[in-house]
């Protein structure tokens, strides 16, 4: 493969060499260089690819691309670029032979309902015959093969060589979670969207690893619709404007307010013993009823995000009532049956805005009490801990405290912090730092109409410390509390 073929959609200086050179793979990591291969080095939060030039071409790299100066030797070409992420994205695309050109791409962005819609949508679209791949927070999905996700956004070149499997296994669309930190890092630079879709805007990834301020994040969302066909939005949200105020493509809405395109009305809560749900209208673009088998506001969102997303497919409302009625997700208000007396679930809500629209949500249904178990991540803003103390403090009957993903920090350090959020509410709360012991402790002390909520892992089968991952996977100690309290231990 020629270089200049790589390079063919971007605007390049040759600084050394020749931009024929002939290379063999493409790689941003060091440790993956071939003999002939083209290195991009990337500027990153953590180490800076320039750093490594010299090396690469000691390994046998052909041609490096960078953004600053290097010194490498005379026979390596050299290519400079103003943006070597970018470059990074564009080179990708050319390399796999641009294969989202060969799909309907669908992309979401959001603060949250992100990943929930996108199996909603793909639960839809396979219900009437598409083959549908899927990237986000939980896995890609390509086929029969699932690939667990290290970011909710991969990094360009793994993005555009799941296409290409995709393609390969014969899928005609993907629906791709979208991520603000995805967006600013180019990750998805030059892709088209068929569409793309904006769920809501809440204060998240805002810190010294993420973006600098909300403006920032505002920002980089609305990245998405300067680069899509039809953009989906939820005119609800008080950002919906800043968000498409310099969008250029169509834009389509949907949402409670009559001003949307497609609407839900007659909202109606669905609660029998071991069941919360909610059953709705859709009117406007599509008119028929639905009932959705997870509890609250947000899924009426979600799913009408969905709805309006397959309606361009040409689903039928009868396959999309269907399909909604099966689409679950791993760690997203995902019931577990540990009692007949109350309610237990887990969910991914780790920030003050998921977390307050969970509770509050689950407070409609009125419950015994709400019971809240939550930790706080490490190494992330310390402003997380006291709002999510504060929310749940405000909504829940009882908090328990427990420990997260403490990273390189010290568990009490945050629950510290956590307790310090709550001491602005007059809210109930226990600190277990042994998430087992504090589950256990929730199952134990479970009383009848009770609703339980363990939030914060939903997907996630690890717990991070001192930068190792332990396998931890909250439906495996549930059952191991289940077995331990049957023993009477």
């Amino acid at each position: 493969m020629r270089l200049d073929k790589l390079l063919g959609r971007l605007d390049y200086e040759v600084v050394q060499g020749s931009d024929k050179t002939e290379i063999t793979t493409l790689a941003n990591d060091s440790r993956k260089i071939q003999a002939g291969s083209v290195f991009v080095c990337i500027s990153g939060a953590v180490s800076d690819g320039h750093k490594y030039a010299h090396d690469v071409c000691e390994k046998g790299a052909a041609a490096v691309i960078v953004e600053k100066d290097v010194e490498v030797p005379e026979p390596v070409t050299v290519i400079k670029v103003s943006d070597t992420r970018y470059a990074l994205a564009l080179m990708s695309a050319a390399y796999f032979g641009y294969p989202a050109e060969k799909l309907k791409v669908i992309g979401i962005t959001g603060t949250k309902g992100k990943t929930t819609t996108t199996y909603m949508i793909r639960s839809i679209l396979e219900g009437v015959g598409h083959k549908v791949g899927l990237i986000g927070t939980i896995e890609a999905v390509i086929g029969d093969k699932t690939i667990p996700a290290a970011n909710t956004t991969p990094e360009s070149f793994t993005i555009h060589q799941y296409f290409a499997e995709m393609v390969e296994a014969g899928c005609d669309s993907v629906v791709m979670e979208v991520s603000s930190q995805g967006l600013m890092l180019h990750r998805t630079a030059g892709i088209m969207f068929e569409i793309g879709i904006f769920t809501n805007l809440g204060k998240d990834h805002i810190g010294p690893n993420e973006h600098k301020d909300f403006d920032d994040y505002k920002r980089c969302k609305a990245i998405l619709f300067k680069q899509c066909k039809l953009g989906i939005a939820n005119i609800d949200d008080k950002y919906f404007g800043d968000i498409f105020r310099d969008a250029t493509c169509r834009t389509e809405t949907f949402g409670f307010s009559e001003k949307a395109a497609l609407r839900a009305e007659n909202v109606e809560l669905v609660s029998r013993p071991g069941y919360l749900g909610v059953a709705y209208h859709v009117s406007g673009l599509m008119d028929f009823d639905v009932e959705i088998d997870i509890p609250g506001m947000f899924s009426v969102y979600n799913s009408l995000t969905a709805i309006a997303v397959c309606r361009h497919f040409g689903v039928p409302a009868e396959k999309i009532k269907e399909a909604l009625k099966k689409a679950k997700v791993k760690g997203r208000i995902e019931m577990i049956k540990v009692s007949d007396d109350f309610t237990l679930m887990i969910d991914y809500a780790h920030n003050a805005m998921s977390l307050d629209s969970l509770l509050t949500t689950l407070k409609e249904y009125h419950p015994n009490r709400l019971v809240c178990l939550f930790g706080c991540g490490g190494n992330r803003s310390k402003d997380r801990r006291y709002e999510m103390g504060e929310v749940s403090g405000r909504l829940a009957d009882l908090t328990i405290i427990t420990s997260d993903n403490p990273r390189f920090e010290e568990p009490q350090d945050i629950i510290n912090d956590i307790k310090a959020g709550i001491g602005r509410t007059d809210g109930n709360y226990v600190e277990i730092c042994d998430r087992k012991e504090a589950i256990k402790y929730a199952i134990k002390n479970g009383q009848p109409g009770d609703v339980i909520v363990l939030a914060g892992k939903g997907h996630e089968d690890y717990q991070e410390i001192r930068g190792v991952k332990h396998p931890m996977d909250e439906r495996v100690l549930i059952a191991e509390v289940l077995k331990e309290l049957k023993e009477g231990k």
